[in-house]
């Protein structure tokens, strides 16, 4: 069994950063591939970032990349996602998962633990 705890929402203007953050429970943390979901209020969640067990493999959704970063430390238990140029469109609940197989995954069904989500406003 996992926990996910996300931390590090909050308001933005647009153009602003917020670097959120994922605390895991367990001592098995290195072992999971790491993912960051989102989902605006009326829309389906979508695929934001992934990384790899290792860290080694990484991937974006597409309307993110080359503004948003994932990284993970694994002595701290901790995923992160950086986030830049936020746009008022990317306002929506920030949710963290964990796959219990080591290779990156996009899908939501890849993942099988779940964070109760950190809400991000970025205003216009």
């Amino acid at each position: 069994q996992v926990q996910l705890v996300e931390s590090g929402g909050g308001l933005v203007q647009a153009g602003g950063s917020l670097r959120l953050s994922c605390a895991a429970s367990g001592r098995t943390f290195s072992s999971y591939a790491m993912g960051w979901f989102r989902q605006a209020p009326g829309k389906e969640r979508e695929f934001a970032a992934g990384i790899s067990a290792s860290g080694g493999t990484r991937s974006y959704g597409d309307s993110v990349k080359g503004r948003f970063t994932i990284s993970r430390d694994n002595a701290k238990n901790t995923v992160y996602l950086q986030m830049n140029s936020l746009k008022p469109e990317e306002t929506a609940v920030y949710y963290c998962a964990a796959s219990t197989g080591r290779a990156l995954v996009t899908s939501i069904r890849g993942y099988d633990y779940w964070g109760q989500g950190t809400q991000v406003t970025v205003s216009s």
